[in-house]
C-alpha cells in the first residue's frame, strides 16, 4: 500500500462535485454556488451555467453533451452550444431527493434516489434506488435496497455498475444486462461515508472517503491498495483524467455535517499523478 501527496490546483469554491474528465478539461459543478465549470490544463477556471436547483451528477452523452442533475427538482439537463435545456424530469418516478449519476459508454443515465428527502430522517433505511433513463427517454427503477447511494462508476465494457452507499459504508458491485438491468452481484469494501468514486483499468475503485479525509483505492475483493490524505479536510468525489487519464483529481471540503446545515463550506480540487490509468465512466 503506497501514498502520494496531491497538490492543489484549484481553490476558492464552495462545495465541488461530479468531476467528469471531458474534451480535455475537467468539468464539475459548485452545488452551494449552483455553477457549472470547467478547469483548463493551465488551471484557468470558466463558468459555463447557472442553475435555479442544487446542480451534482454530472454525465457525458456519446455525442459529447453534458447532463446535469438537479438535486431537489429531480430533473436532468443536457448542456451544449452554452444552454442548457430539458433531457428528463424524474420527479414523477423519484421517491425522494436525487444525488449523483453516470452516463454509461452507451448513453445509459444511471440516478441515484435516495428515497427520502434532505436532509437525511434519523430512520431513514435502505430506501435508495437506481433509476436509468435510456438515450430514448424510457425510464425505470433497475435496483432498490440501497443505503444513500451517492457516486456511481460504469465499466469500460458497459457491464459493471459499482455504487457507492454513504450509509452502508460499502460498494454496491452490479452486473449490467444487455437491457440496462442491474444484478447485484455483491458488496465489497469498508470505508467511513463513501462519496464519489471512479474506476481504473484495473477494474479497482478509487473512493472519496467523506469522513475519513482519504482517497481510497480498492480491487474488487475490497481490499485497500492505496491511500491519499487531505488532513482536515471532508473528501468528495474524484476522477482519473489528464492526457493518459492518470491524474486522479480529488475535489475536497473545509467543512462539517454541521457547517453544511449552516451552508459553510470551502472548497478545493487537488492532483496526484497515479500509476494505473482511469478507465469507463467516470
Amino acid at each position: 500500500m503506497t501514498s502520494a501527496k496531491p497538490h492543489t490546483i484549484h481553490d476558492g469554491g464552495r462545495y465541488f462535485e461530479g468531476p467528469r474528465w471531458h474534451a480535455g478539461r475537467l468539468w464539475f459543478v459548485d452545488c452551494m454556488e449552483r455553477t457549472l465549470l470547467s478547469l483548463a490544463p493551465s488551471g484557468e477556471c470558466e463558468q459555463h451555467a447557472k442553475f435555479d436547483d442544487t446542480p451534482c451528477g454530472l454525465g457525458v452523452l456519446p455525442d459529447g453533451r453534458l447532463i446535469v442533475l438537479t438535486m431537489f427538482q429531480k430533473r436532468l439537463l443536457a448542456f451544449s452550444d452554452g444552454k442548457l435545456s430539458l433531457y428528463a424530469d424524474l420527479s414523477d418516478i423519484a421517491t425522494g431527493t436525487i444525488d449523483d449519476m453516470i452516463v454509461d459508454g452507451l448513453g445509459r443515465a444511471y440516478v441515484g434516489d435516495l428515497g427520502f428527502d434532505l436532509p437525511p430522517p434519523p430512520d431513514r433505511g435502505a430506501p435508495g434506488r437506481i433509476i436509468l433513463v435510456m438515450p430514448d427517454g424510457a425510464r425505470r427503477v433497475v435496483a432498490d435496497g440501497l443505503r444513500f447511494p451517492n457516486g456511481i462508476a460504469a465499466s469500460p465494457q458497459n457491464d459493471r455498475l459499482v455504487v457507492a452507499e454513504m450509509d452502508g459504508a460499502c460498494l454496491a458491485d452490479y452486473d449490467i444486462a444487455p437491457d440496462g438491468g442491474l444484478k447485484l452481484r455483491g458488496r465489497f469494501g469498508s470505508m467511513k461515508s463513501p462519496d464519489g468514486i471512479c474506476l481504473d483499468a484495473d477494474g479497482a475503485v478509487w473512493v472519496a472517503a467523506f469522513e475519513e479525509d482519504a482517497f481510497i483505492r480498492l480491487d474488487r475483493e475490497g481490499r485497500e491498495l492505496q491511500r491519499i490524505e487531505v488532513p482536515g479536510r471532508r473528501a468528495l468525489a474524484c476522477v482519473l483524467g489528464g492526457p493518459e487519464h492518470k491524474t486522479l483529481f480529488c475535489l475536497s471540503a473545509a467543512t462539517s455535517y454541521e457547517e453544511l446545515r449552516q451552508r459553510k463550506s470551502s472548497s478545493r480540487i487537488d492532483a496526484v499523478e497515479v500509476e494505473i490509468p482511469g478507465a469507463g465512466n467516470p
